[in-house]
Parts: structure tokens; C-alpha cells; sequence
């Protein structure tokens, strides 16, 4: 018997012995595996919390089986996590054995804080004026006792829609905000809608969501006023930015009523009735409720690596794994007012008197909190995500808060996330308001000398929309490099926070060599990269920006960028970026300033080319989410708007064409004409509202060139330069409408039979030559580089080239003064307003 024992003891030994026997020590986990077992590739476990166990002990024992390090090998399946896997200092490695969670080869494993909903079956009786067996409905799954809570449902991997007031893309508009009782009112036609316990109203303002739980609707005819549920309703009501928007030009607030039962009437809708434990659901065209995956999220946090200011957790990895269906109540159960960037509001108010030590022109005041992530990460050293994924989670994908440097997330993708895919960096603490700058004596706290490169960041902040592909707070060192990020609600980098020019931790932090397209699909105020506040020695090269979504519900529909340096940004060099045209914003950057350089559409192709994801992770591009159905914005074009009269405000008239985001707005003038120049959509409506601020006012558009010469097109082997100076000229036609057809025919048929003239304009370097046509005036634009002179440029478009001088003789015979010249005087030279 003792001998027998002793057998059985020498062959539990030998198996261990037997997992080690590689270079580095393996323990492998299976779904079907058992956490009594030993972990071999033949006897594996059944969790990975396990196997980090068994990899703790390993190094606790200092076992000489690690010295080359500890792969914890995750076979094929979905691993349903009851609790988050929880990474400690203790299981830290080192840069010789470090410790790699890890898919098996051809392995797709899933750590999973889902839930799967079965055994749905077709409801017996009509709901909402639905036929019956229209609605399926399913048993709502309890935890000790209780209905388990949850914002979103997924279908087969697609995310259904909260039951909602509105059909599809669809919003309402607010009619009017109330902060002093802290009531809104909405329109409500539709008496269908019934207020329920749990309703929320999901409402725009700027460049942030709100989520605010509905607390009472009072209904009087058409309208209904809304109150709501404590924090949120004081925060709501009285923080002034971004607040819920009053606008007779371009709409008030957009919102939509939600979780509600009176509200399931549309495909792809869910209810969660609590109170009688059920699940509602209405399929999709080919769905079938039968088969069909249903998950719902539990858990809130998947994966927790955490470490201490003296005992950082180090040296630990995670390759080719997968992280799905994480959780997020917190607006279930105290609201969601975000500042910025999903950063929720903790307090904030507007100062009475505006001004603080740091900021003299401040006029409020935020303290914000954090959302959850599915996994995050503090106090951590030369930690890896390499070929993970991070799919289906209602809040914050990857979380590198606190204490983290040193760190790589490379070749992973983030797909159907809710909030920010990632976040990096304190955004202040909660104690610590939003807009002071962040220093601190231990360099060790801040986020730093992070690598984010060559991931795939596609369809987030499709919960909260006011997050971003990438959301960087107060970092130094970080590099964002060769990233893909497309369909994305908001901005799609964000890099900086503290609305402050103060000098701060922030330093030598780049964004290289990233392509974002396909975002603001639903705010405005938004931009492909976007900076806040002094970051010392900061880069943002070579990335290349495009196609912006049209945002229908959006407060300014105008303000969308390609790049925006806010509040207090200063020492960044920004340069040879590809984007279509420059428009961009500089908004109350530092004293201290920026360098712009070279961004536009005519930088060195290969950076267009280069930009994105790099092999060996290039197969990440195909799962890049584009919506196809959703419309693009219209890019701005070149439009003159001519103001006369004899009473010319020009400061008035600066401020009110602030609000039309003209790119490259200038200004001239001659005599009783106010020139304004620049690239803008909509010239018809900007003639409208200035006619309605300027009654007395002539106001002029000309628009759609009648010639059209750009360097580019027509200087073989050329490319504009990056800063270019205007001269405006205007001259008349004469009277006669045969004759102002002939100049408008030669116009339009110089490149072919007079391609002498666009030569010349190549000789004399000049970037464009428009000419645009009101009735018979004339409107020339010449486009030089910036610091020549035209007097010094024009006379080469006659060198050698006698023929221009043809056309010039030619044209003068159409061509006279307008209202005012002198009897000798064609063409008037406008002065350029500074």
C-alpha cells in the first residue's frame, strides 16, 4: 500500500516535471479542462485564474523551470469568467522570463463576462400594437436573488437597440431647458410612450452625450416636461459646457426617450422588464431566435492589472486573446453627464465671478470621474497586448490609467466598443479639477514612454458618443503611431487635457504615421487629432486624415476638422500631414504657439501611401468598419461674398461670420466693397444670415469659378506650396450680353486652344488663378507664395511665351470698371484687412 502511494506520488512529480521540460515553463487551460489537473497540454485547467496561480507559485518557489520565462498556452473556446482575472506584482516576470497568457496556434480563445440568454420563445399576445409571435421574449437570468442589470444585448455579435422613441437613426428635438427647476420639455405626439421606472432620455449637446434617468413626464397636449433622478439632474442643469442647446439656426438639442416597454415596436429592439423577470426582443430579417446567440454583458472589468507605485506589476503579456462582453451600469444608476472625452461629471457649476489663479478668464468649474474599462491597467512596466481583440463592451476597451510606462499595445483590434477604445493617462482625479494643469513629485504616477501601433480602432463610442478611438490624457513620452481608426461618433485621437498653456507633465508625445477616416458620425466640434493644452517637444507628422461623416443632429454642422488644437495647446510641431484641404483650428492655443507645415493634399504621396497599419498586421484592415449608408460631409469650396454699401462694420461683420467656419477666411476692401474670401459650404446661406444681420446691406455671392486654374492640375511635376498669398482684383464686363458670353466661351475653352496662358501661369509659380462671375462683375483670385510679389511673378508668364500677351489684349476689349474707377481703371487691386 505505502509503496503503491509512493509510485502514484513519483508520477505526479514526473508530469510536472514533464510541463517544464522546454525552455520556459508551459501550463495550458481548456475549456474542457478541470482546475484539479496538473496543466499540461494532455491534463489542462479550466481557468486562467488557475494558471496565473500556478504561474505565482512557480515564481514564489523561484522553480528552475522559468528561466526563460512562463506561457500560460489558452486552447480554442469561450471562457465565461465568473470574476476578473486579477494580475498582481507577485506574478510580475522579468525581461529574461517574463509571463505570456497566449492563444494555442490556430487557437481563437475568448475571455468572455457574458451571459448567454436561451430558450426564447414567440410572445402569445400582441404587444405595442404588434401582431402576436411578432415579440420574443426569454426568462430574465437572476445572481443570488437578483435580476441581473444590463444596457445592452448582443445578436449573433450585433448589437441591438434599446427600446426607443424614435425609429432608426431617427431624433427629436427638445423644445426648451428649464436649469432653475431642472425640467426640460419635449414634444409628445406620440401618446403610445408611457412613462415607466428605468426610462431615460439619451440627449446631444456639442460635443458630449447625456444620459439622464427619467424621473417624471408630465404631459400637457402635444408636450411632455421631463424631471429626473438626483445626481444627475443638478449636474444636468447647471454645468455650463457642453450644456443641452437652444439654436433657431441650426436646431436645439437632438434626444431620444428610452427603456421603456411602450418603446419595443421596431426590429432589432429589446426591453429588460425587471419587475416581471423577462426579456423582450423583436428579430432582425434572419434572425432566428432559436439558434441565434444571445449574449448580455455582467461583468464590468474582464482583466485587472494592477501594481503599486514601488511594486509596479512587470513583464507580463497577453498575445492573440480575446476580450468580449464587459459591462457598465454606473447611468443606470446615477446618470452619465460627461465633460469630455466620456469623462463623467462628478460636480460642476459656473463661476459667478470668472477667473482662477491658473486661468483668469475661467468660467467654470468640473470635477470628473472615470468610466470602467474591460481591462485596465495601473501601476504596470513593460506590459504587452500584442494580436488581442477587444469586441462587444458597453464601456472603455483598454484602460492605461495610472503609474503605467513602458508598455506596448500592438497589432490588436478594437471592434463594437461603447466608449473610448482606449484610454491613457489620468484625466485628472476625481479631488482634482479638470482644468488645472498636472504636476506631481513622484514622475513615476504618470502615464509614460507607452507605444500604441498598428491597431485596428473601428465602429466605437457607439454608446457614448463623445468618446474617441483613442483618448489620451495627461501622458509624456507616448507614441501613437500606424493605427487604423474609422467609424467613430466623435474625434478619432485626442491627445492632452487641462484646458491650460501652463507648463504640465505633458511632453514629447507624437502621433505619427496614423490614417483616420469615417468619423463625427453623430457630434460636432470634432476633429481627426485633436490636442488640449502645453505639451513640450510634441509631434503630430504624417498621418493622413479623411472623409468626415455628416452628423444630422449636430449643433454647429460646420465645425468638423481634420485637425484642432484647443484650449492652451502649444509646442507641438505639426507637419506634413495628409489631409483634402486645411481645414483646421487653432483655438486659444498657448503664447508660446505651434509649428504648421505642410499640411495638405500635395505632401509626398508615400505618406499617404505609408500611413496605417504595418505588415505583420496588415489583416487587421479587414475588419474595418465603414457605414456605407451614412452620408459624407460636402467639402467646402471656393466662394467670393462681396458686401457694399456705404456703412461697412468691419468688426461686426468679423464677428458674425465667426459662427460659418469659412477655411481660409480673408477679408478685403475697397472703397464701399468688403470682399470675403475663403472656402465654405452652403454660400447661400451664408448670404442669408448676413442679409438678415445687415439689412441695409448689398450682399453678393459669386461662386462656381468661370475659369479655374490650380498648379497642381495644370504644372506637370509641381506641387503647390504649402502657404500661398491671395491678391483680389474686380473689374466689370461691359454691357452687352453677346459679348459676356464670348469672355465666358474663351474661358472655358483656354487650356485647349490657348494652353499658352496656363503655361505661363506656370512660369510665374502661381499656386491658382480663379475668376468668378456675379451678374457682370468680376471677381479674379491670384494665389502666389507666401512672401513673393505678384509685381515680381507676372511678367514671366510672358517670358518667352508671347501669346499671353494675345489673350491679355483680347480680353480687355470685355472688360471695364466697375461703379467708382477712374475713366482709365479696369482692374482694382482690394486691400487686404489684417
Amino acid at each position: 500500500m505505502i509503496l503503491k502511494q509512493k509510485n502514484r506520488l513519483f508520477l505526479v512529480f514526473f508530469l510536472i516535471g514533464m510541463m517544464f521540460t522546454a525552455n520556459a515553463a508551459e501550463i495550458w487551460v481548456s475549456v474542457s479542462g478541470k482546475d484539479s489537473n496538473i496543466g499540461t497540454k494532455d491534463s489542462p485547467l479550466a481557468t486562467v485564474h488557475m494558471a496565473v496561480r500556478k504561474a505565482r507559485e512557480l515564481r514564489r518557489l523561484k522553480d528552475a523551470s522559468i528561466k526563460d520565462g512562463i506561457h500560460i498556452i489558452i486552447m480554442d473556446g469561450t471562457y465565461n469568467l465568473n470574476e476578473p482575472l486579477f494580475i498582481r506584482p507577485e506574478d510580475s516576470g522579468t525581461a529574461e522570463s517574463p509571463t505570456t497568457i497566449e492563444a494555442a496556434a490556430n487557437a481563437k480563445p475568448i475571455f468572455s463576462g457574458g451571459l448567454e440568454i436561451k430558450n426564447w420563445k414567440k410572445s402569445a399576445i400582441a404587444i405595442n400594437g404588434l401582431k402576436a409571435e411578432t415579440v420574443w421574449v426569454a426568462d430574465a437570468p437572476k445572481q443570488a436573488g437578483e435580476i441581473l442589470n444590463y444596457r445592452q444585448l448582443w445578436v449573433n455579435d450585433i448589437k441591438a437597440v434599446r427600446a426607443k422613441s424614435t425609429a432608426g437613426n431617427k431624433m427629436d428635438r427638445i423644445l426648451s431647458w428649464d436649469a432653475a427647476s431642472e425640467t426640460c420639455w419635449i414634444p409628445f405626439k406620440d401618446k403610445s410612450v408611457k412613462f415607466e421606472p428605468g426610462m431615460e432620455m439619451f440627449i446631444v449637446q456639442w460635443w458630449a452625450i447625456a444620459n439622464l434617468r427619467i424621473k417624471n413626464i408630465e404631459i400637457r397636449k402635444d408636450s411632455a416636461r421631463l424631471s429626473f433622478e438626483k445626481p444627475e439632474s443638478r449636474i444636468q442643469s447647471e454645468h455650463p459646457w457642453p450644456a443641452p442647446w437652444i439654436s433657431k439656426n441650426n436646431g436645439n438639442s437632438a434626444f431620444y426617450l428610452n427603456n421603456g416597454m411602450s418603446m419595443l415596436n421596431e426590429a432589432g429592439e429589446w426591453y429588460l422588464d425587471r419587475k416581471n423577470a423577462k426579456i423582450y426582443y423583436i428579430p432582425r430579417t434572419g434572425e432566428n431566435m432559436v439558434s441565434a446567440k444571445v449574449t448580455v454583458p455582467v461583468l464590468e472589468n474582464l482583466v485587472e492589472v494592477k501594481g503599486t507605485i514601488d511594486s509596479p506589476v512587470s513583464y507580463f503579456k497577453f498575445k492573440r486573446i480575446s476580450f468580449q462582453y464587459s459591462n457598465w451600469l454606473r447611468p443606470s444608476q446615477q446618470g452619465h453627464v460627461p465633460l469630455q472625452a466620456g469623462m463623467y461629471l462628478l460636480d460642476a457649476y459656473k463661476l459667478k465671478i470668472p477667473g482662477t489663479p491658473n486661468q483668469a478668464n475661467l468660467e467654470n468649474q468640473a470635477w470628473v470621474g472615470r468610466p470602467r474599462a474591460a481591462v485596465e491597467a495601473n501601476y504596470t512596466n513593460n506590459i504587452v497586448f500584442e494580436g488581442c481583440s477587444f469586441e462587444h463592451l458597453s464601456s472603455t476597451g483598454l484602460d492605461f490609467n495610472k503609474g503605467t510606462n513602458h508598455n506596448r499595445i500592438q497589432g490588436n483590434l478594437f471592434k463594437d466598443i461603447g466608449g473610448n477604445g482606449m484610454s491613457l493617462g489620468v484625466f485628472s482625479e476625481e479631488s482634482f479639477e479638470a482644468h488645472l494643469p498636472l504636476n506631481v513629485k513622484d514622475e513615476r504616477e504618470v502615464c509614460s514612454d507607452e507605444l500604441i501601433a498598428d491597431n485596428l480602432i473601428t465602429n466605437v463610442a457607439n454608446e457614448d458618443w463623445g468618446c474617441l478611438g483613442i483618448a489620451a490624457g495627461f501622458v509624456k513620452n507616448l507614441t501613437i503611431e500606424h493605427n487604423e481608426i474609422s467609424d467613430v461618433a466623435y474625434s478619432g485621437i485626442s491627445m492632452g487635457w487641462g484646458w491650460t498653456h501652463t507648463a504640465n507633465v505633458m511632453r514629447n508625445n507624437k502621433i505619427i504615421g496614423n490614417k483616420i477616416h469615417h468619423y463625427a458620425k453623430h457630434l460636432h466640434d470634432v476633429a481627426g487629432i485633436y490636442t488640449l493644452s502645453s505639451q513640450a517637444d510634441s509631434r503630430i507628422e504624417e498621418n493622413y486624415i479623411d472623409k468626415v461623416y455628416f452628423s444630422p443632429y449636430a449643433h454647429d454642422p460646420f465645425l468638423w476638422l481634420y485637425m484642432y488644437t484647443d484650449e492652451g495647446s502649444q509646442h507641438f510641431t505639426i507637419q506634413n500631414n495628409w489631409i483634402p484641404i486645411q481645414k483646421i483650428l487653432k483655438n486659444n492655443n498657448g503664447p508660446e504657439g505651434n509649428i504648421w507645415k505642410d499640411n495638405y493634399a500635395f505632401v509626398n504621396p508615400k505618406i499617404k501611401e505609408n500611413a496605417g497599419i504595418r505588415k505583420p498586421y496588415a489583416d487587421l484592415t479587414k475588419q474595418v468598419v465603414v457605414d456605407e449608408a451614412w452620408g459624407l460631409q460636402e467639402m467646402p469650396k471656393a466662394v467670393v461674398v462681396e458686401i457694399v454699401g456705404t456703412d461697412l462694420d468691419i468688426e461686426k461683420i468679423k464677428s458674425t461670420i465667426k459662427g460659418f467656419r469659412i477655411v481660409g477666411e480673408e477679408l478685403y476692401q475697397w472703397q464701399n466693397h468688403l470682399v470675403i474670401y475663403g472656402l465654405m459650404n452652403q454660400p447661400e446661406r451664408v448670404k442669408k444670415k448676413l442679409a438678415l444681420a445687415f439689412p441695409k446691406l448689398e450682399i453678393k455671392v459669386y461662386e462656381n469659378p468661370v475659369y479655374d486654374f490650380q498648379k497642381f492640375e495644370r504644372c506637370k511635376d509641381s506641387n503647390p506650396v504649402s502657404e500661398w498669398e491671395n491678391i483680389i482684383l474686380t473689374a466689370n464686363l461691359v454691357d452687352d450680353p453677346k459679348m459676356q458670353k464670348e469672355y465666358v466661351d474663351y474661358h472655358a475653352t483656354q487650356f485647349e486652344k490657348w494652353p499658352e496662358i496656363a503655361k505661363g501661369f506656370c512660369n510665374a509659380d502661381f499656386q491658382q488663378l480663379q475668376v468668378f462671375k456675379n451678374g457682370r462683375q468680376l471677381m479674379l483670385i491670384i494665389s502666389i507664395p507666401k512672401g513673393e510679389s505678384l509685381d515680381k511673378l507676372n511678367p514671366k508668364t510672358t517670358e518667352n511665351n508671347p501669346r499671353v500677351n494675345d489673350w491679355n489684349n483680347l480680353m480687355k476689349k470685355y472688360q471695364t470698371g466697375i461703379e467708382g474707377t477712374k475713366p482709365d481703371e479696369t482692374w482694382i487691386f482690394l486691400n487686404k484687412i489684417k
